[in-house]
Formats: structure tokens, C-alpha cells, sequence
């Protein structure tokens, strides 16, 4: 005991005259995080950024001028906008809507807009549906809506003019036809036996059924209907005809459409049965002309957003905001009066009309009414067509 009492003082003494240990050294920082990001070339992009671009290439790309571009964007900003993260900096806000605005134009697959626009696919795709979406919740109930009675009495004036004496129309009818991809489920629906006909190609469809004031402006939609129905069917399930039938729409005025549709009380058809009467016949010409204008204005729309003019990846269930924003975007170049670029004033519109064997007169009413319109009277009496307008 003696000698460990011993050994233990020694070991005392001797730690008490060694240095003290150094201070301990903070730990190594953690090795900065990196992520992989796959390095793209925005240079398209930074090129139609620039203010150097000529306005007509601007135009050419997006199909509308720079001011209304601007416009698009200042509207959306708040809807589109997002904020930067730690690990990248957000994609402007002009970015998301010029991937957006080019993709309808052009109808560009994923692939390539994501090179153009040096962006991912996913992100592509993640932006166009965002910006779709920010179209029809911002600018929708503005762009596209049906006339209030003072747009509602100065359309009659113009459509009257534009007929050579038809009173009382507010709005020309047309349907036209969306190529879509073959769907899993029911694509019997979607076949358009008459496209599959004329192309000698399998053709399948969704309907577009949509009315115009004068100015080609459409102020009533109807989307997504199978391509295999008539556009009397279209009709009958579109919210329109129930407005329609029930006095709805603001006043006794007329829709003027094409031999597709049926003649109702507030919808003005031509004659279609044989042997038609020197008067029949000029009725009929003077209603295709107003009716002309809404054939037009689909023509227009057409060529301008190319994504309506071909098959598109667009999912079935995200398909009918793709053709709404096309309608929107569709007005907001037209009230703003934007040019049409020559390489897209010559598309032509084929003929989508699709009849179906029982359309004709669904209203005597109406028959009376437009015998009434088509007998020639006198100038004096004009200003009084409106009243022979069932009630």
C-alpha cells in the first residue's frame, strides 16, 4: 500500500509539471452542398429579349406585338410569379409566359421547347399548364363574355349592316374540330369519320363550338365534346341552347349559324329543303354573310395558335384549358387589333360542318319569323323587323 501511495504521488507531481494540452481545434465545416444543373442555352430566348429584335420577328414568334406581350405579362405577374430558392434563382416571369404564348403558337413538342427555351421538360410542361391556367383565371371573365344590352344593341346594328338588313342578330355561330391522340377509353366517341374520310388518315376529335360579335370577338365557348357528334349535338349539350330556350339571352335577339344547327326561336338558320323561292335564296346569302363572320374569326384563330391545328401531347383532362386560353388570347389580340403575319393569313379553314339527319325547323315561331325577314318590304319598315321576333 505503501509503495502504490508512493507511485500515485510521484504521477501527481509529474502531471502537475507537464505543459497543458492544446486547445481543441473547431471541427471541419461540412463540404458545401452542390447540385447538378444541367447547363442550357438560352440564347433564342435572350435574343427575342432583346430590344434589337425586329417587331415583326417579335410578332412572328408569339403573334402579338411586344406591347401586347408586355401587357400579358404585367397581367399575370402576380399569378405566375415565384421566388428564388437556395439552391436556383426563379425563371422570370416573361420567361413562363413566353414558353407558354410559343407553345400555343407553334404546337411545339416538349422536347423542343425546352431546348429553345433552355429549361427541362418537366419544368416546360410544369410552366405552360401554370400560365394556362393564370390566362383563364385573370383574364377570362374580362376577354370573353357574353354583351351586356349596349354591346348587345350596337352588335345588331353592325351585323344588320354587314347582312344588308337583317335586325336583331348579336352573335354568328360555327364549330370546328381539334385533332387529338386516340384516347384509352371510349375513342370511338372522338372518330371523325368525315376528317378520316378526306385526309385518308385516322382522325380524331374534340369539338369547339363558339360564337362571335362583329369584330370576330367570341363572347360564348363551348369545349370538349367527342369529334363523332354533329353540331346539332354539340349544341343541344352546351350551356348556350339551355340559356337560349329559356329567354336568357339579354333580349329577342338572333344567333346566326349555319344548315348544322336547327332553327329555334332565338337561332337563325338559312333554308335548306329544295326548290327554294327567289326570296328563300336571298335570305340565304344574306345570312351567310353574317355568318361568315364567325368562320372567320375560327379561320383567324386557328392560324394563329398552331397547338389547335395538330395533335397535341396535352392530356384529355388538361386539353379543354389549352383551347379556352387559346379563345382568350384569341380576343385580347383582336380588341387590342393585332396583325396577322402574312405566312398566316393564307390558312384556310376546312369545312367542319357536320350535319345531323334530323336537323331542320324546331320552332314554327321562328319559321314565321324568318318567312317574315326573308319577304322583301318596303325601306320604311325596317326599323320595325325586330318586332316580328317571337316573344
Amino acid at each position: 500500500m505503501d509503495h502504490y501511495a508512493a507511485s500515485s504521488s510521484a504521477n501527481s507531481i509529474a502531471n502537475d509539471m507537464m505543459p497543458p494540452p492544446p486547445p481543441l481545434s473547431p471541427p471541419p465545416p461540412p463540404p458545401h452542398r452542390r447540385v447538378w444543373v444541367r447547363e442550357r442555352s438560352s440564347e433564342w430566348l435572350d435574343r427575342h429579349n432583346s430590344p434589337e429584335l425586329p417587331e415583326a420577328e417579335f410578332r412572328r414568334a408569339f403573334r402579338m406585338s411586344r406591347a401586347t406581350f408586355d401587357f400579358l405579362c404585367e397581367v399575370l405577374a402576380a399569378a405566375v410569379a415565384r421566388e428564388n430558392t437556395a439552391l436556383r434563382a426563379d425563371i422570370p416571369v416573361r420567361q413562363r409566359v413566353a414558353v407558354c404564348v410559343w407553345r400555343l403558337a407553334t404546337g411545339e413538342s416538349l422536347r423542343l421547347v425546352s431546348r429553345r427555351f433552355g429549361l427541362g421538360i418537366s419544368t416546360c410542361h410544369k410552366i405552360f399548364l401554370e400560365v394556362c391556367a393564370a390566362i383563364c383565371n385573370m383574364l377570362m371573365l374580362g376577354m370573353l363574355a357574353w354583351p351586356n344590352p349596349e354591346r348587345a344593341a350596337a352588335a345588331a346594328a353592325r351585323f344588320k349592316a354587314i347582312s344588308g338588313g337583317i335586325t336583331g342578330m348579336v352573335g354568328a355561330m360555327y364549330t370546328t374540330h381539334i385533332p387529338v391522340t386516340a384516347q384509352q377509353e371510349n375513342a370511338a366517341a372522338y372518330f371523325n369519320r368525315r376528317h378520316t374520310d378526306r385526309n385518308q388518315r385516322t382522325s380524331y376529335t374534340v369539338t369547339l363550338q363558339g360564337v362571335v360579335d362583329p369584330d370576330g370577338v367570341f363572347t360564348d365557348v363551348c369545349i370538349g365534346w367527342p369529334g363523332s357528334l354533329a353540331d346539332e349535338q354539340v349544341l343541344e349539350n352546351s350551356a348556350l341552347y339551355q340559356c337560349g330556350n329559356r329567354g336568357m339571352l339579354g333580349g329577342p335577339y338572333w344567333i346566326v349559324g349555319g344548315a348544322g344547327y336547327p332553327l329555334l326561336d332565338w337561332l337563325l338558320v338559312p333554308y335548306v329543303q329544295e326548290n327554294l323561292t327567289l326570296e328563300q335564296l336571298t335570305f340565304n346569302e344574306r345570312a351567310a354573310t353574317a355568318a361568315a363572320v364567325a368562320r372567320e374569326a375560327f379561320r383567324r384563330l386557328k392560324g394563329r395558335w398552331g397547338c389547335l391545328r395538330q395533335r397535341t401531347e396535352v392530356k384529355q383532362q388538361d386539353l379543354p384549358l389549352v383551347i379556352a386560353v387559346c379563345c382568350v388570347l384569341h380576343n385580347l389580340c383582336e380588341i387590342r387589333q393585332e396583325e396577322m403575319g402574312e405566312e398566316l393569313q393564307g390558312f384556310g379553314l376546312e369545312d367542319h360542318e357536320m350535319v345531323c339527319e334530323n336537323v331542320g325547323v324546331r320552332s314554327a315561331r321562328a319559321a314565321q319569323a324568318r318567312d317574315a325577314i326573308a319577304r322583301p318590304r318596303p325601306r320604311a319598315w325596317n326599323s320595325c323587323l325586330i318586332n316580328t321576333h317571337p316573344r
